[in-house]
Order: structure tokens, then sequence, then C-alpha cells
């Protein structure tokens, strides 16, 4: 199966504005993505129609991702209501540009962890599911599908594996709601990466990756030819999109814990993972 390859903005800039976003694009166009991944980390830092214009021009698509960031937890009753408006925010700017998810960890903010006891971790539960129910009506009606991130266990307490995605999110899963796999954090949270995708199946929205070092993929202990297989017996037929990030900027480097650079460039960084993708994705093509 040949998947389209994308790459995210974030291994360039954070945050991204207007002429970013047309610079970004051009690059990624010239390295050979066909899909551009595209952050809302601050409502109106970019202008959705004029993404979709340029990005039809260039002949590429776009992916939606949200940032859980200071302020934004749906665990919290004090945020929860403005974190609902942010991505129901995330969902028209998915509409605008053609996208069919909205990614992200769409729990608690983005490095809030806590240890729970089997009774808090069920309350949260509940909480979440309370949360999430009105958004996923919300983007299924419109015709997108909210996808829920695991991340790792430095970065959340609530969700780091597919199997505890599947038990906090079964009762919402479909049209509107499903989940968001990402090859970094199933290597740090998963005995079996390929296991987790299989277990995954249908509900798999959308699937990101890098390196196991958040670096390029290919050069790296990750067995993606196992993933691709998983993936394909997972039934899932959408693209591979890049999300890395740049060390440049203060915010992100500290949220992502880019500490030291993950490649020569960060031209260098996307045009590995897209040659080591499609390669393979070409050899396997062949396989008999």
């Amino acid at each position: 199966m040949q998947r389209e390859l994308g790459v995210n903005t974030w291994v360039w800039a954070s945050p991204l504005d207007d002429a970013g976003l047309l610079a970004i694009a051009e690059r990624a166009r010239r390295i050979g993505y066909s899909l551009l991944e595209l952050p809302v980390e601050t409502p109106g830092d970019w202008t959705p129609a004029l993404a979709a214009e340029r990005l039809a021009e260039l002949g590429m698509g776009a992916r939606v991702v949200g940032a859980m960031g200071e302020g934004r937890d749906l665990l919290d009753p004090s945020t929860r209501a403005g974190t609902q408006a942010y991505l129901r925010h995330c969902v028209d700017v998915a509409v605008a540009v053609g996208s069919p998810t909205v990614a992200g960890p769409f729990t608690a903010r983005t490095g809030r962890v806590w240890r729970m006891t089997a009774a808090e971790r069920a309350d949260a539960v509940r909480a979440l599911r309370g949360s999430l129910a009105p958004l996923s009506d919300y983007a299924a009606e419109r015709g997108v599908t909210l996808a829920i991130e695991p991340l790792n266990r430095y970065e959340t307490s609530l969700i780091n594996t597919v199997e505890q995605a599947l038990d906090a999110l079964d009762p919402l899963l479909g049209p509107g709601l499903g989940l968001a796999l990402d090859s970094y954090h199933l290597n740090i949270e998963e005995r079996c990466p390929a296991a987790a995708i299989r277990a995954a199946g249908s509900r798999i929205a959308v699937m990101q990756v890098c390196g196991n070092d958040r670096g390029p993929a290919g050069p790296d202990h990750t067995d993606w030819p196992g993933i691709l297989d998983a993936l394909d017996d997972a039934g899932y037929a959408g693209p591979l999109t890049l999300e890395s990030f740049t060390g440049d900027n203060d915010t992100i480097a500290t949220a992502a814990s880019i500490w030291r650079p993950l490649s020569e460039s960060q031209d260098e960084l996307a045009r590995i993972t897209h040659d080591f993708l499609t390669d393979l994705q070409q050899r396997r093509s062949r396989r008999p």
C-alpha cells in the first residue's frame, strides 16, 4: 500500500503564521511531501482560507493538529468550556482547509502528570468522556474526526497506551472520534508497537511518524517494515505524517525536550524521512 506522506510545520517553525506557512509549504513540496500538517496553537495565528488556497495551488492536502498548552484541559472544570471552544475552533479550521481529522492529546494539558488511584482514574475517564461527547458530535456533523493521541508517561498520566485509549474512549469511538498514533510515543510505552497498532485497528484516524529519538525516520531502531505491515493489517490507508520539532524556538524546544540537533538541518530531517519512507513503500509494493 502506498500511503501519502505529510510533514508537520513544527519541523521548521512555531508558532505558525501566514508567511511561514506559505514558505514551509513550498519547501515541503520541493522535498516531495503531498500533505502539510498544520498546528492550531493559538486561533488566528494563520488564515485557513489563505492556507487552503496556497496548498491547492501546490497540489497539497492539509491535516490539522491541536496543542494542549497552558489553560487547555478537559479534566479541569475551570478550563473545560474554554478547551471545548478551542477544539470546536480546530474542527472549523479543519473544514476550512479540507482536513478530515484534527489530531492531538485532547485530554489534559500536555506535561501535567499526576498519580491516580483506580477510583480517581475512573472519575477522570468519566469526566473525559463527558467532555468529549459533544465535541465528537460536533466533529461528526462536519465530516471531521477528532483523533485522540496517547502520549508517553512523561507528558500525561491518563492515556499512555493504545489499550488505555480503547478502554477510556470505547463508548465514543466512531465517525467523530478516533485515535492518533505516534511512533515516538509507541516506542516508549508499547511493549510491541506493531501489536498496539493492530489492536487499535479501524479506530486509527491519524498516524504520525519520526525516528525513535524524534529525529528522521529510517536511520533509527524502529522496525519500520513491521510498523507498515501492522498498519496494513489494521486497515489504515491514511497518510504517514512526520512530526518532529525545531529547537530554535524556546517554548517548543522545552515542551518537546529538544536539547540537541536531531539532524544536520531541519530540511535534512524532513528529506531523510521522506526518501526513506518513499523507498520502503516502493520496495514493499514489489513484494510477491
